[in-house]
């Protein structure tokens, strides 16, 4: 029973760090294009790496999940 409760807070923690990430990161993005929109390609291109590199928080909470779950 324990290792449900702790497979989930895992997940469900994992997922409220990479939304708050996420609109952090987007946020300040769109903060910077509307101070300089010269630099709007850029500053797009480096979001997407970021918001990518968050993304990657919530995939390996999965795995460690499922690890927690079926070990």
């Amino acid at each position: 029973m324990s290792k449900f409760i702790a497979a989930a807070i895992a997940a469900g923690l994992a997922a409220l760090a990479t939304s708050y990430g996420n609109a952090k990161v987007i946020s300040k993005t769109v903060e910077s294009m509307a101070r300089q929109p010269e630099l709007a390609g850029q500053l797009r291109s480096t979001m997407f790496i970021g918001v990518g590199l968050i993304e990657a928080v919530p995939i390996l909470a999965i795995v460690v999940a499922f690890l927690i779950l079926f070990v």
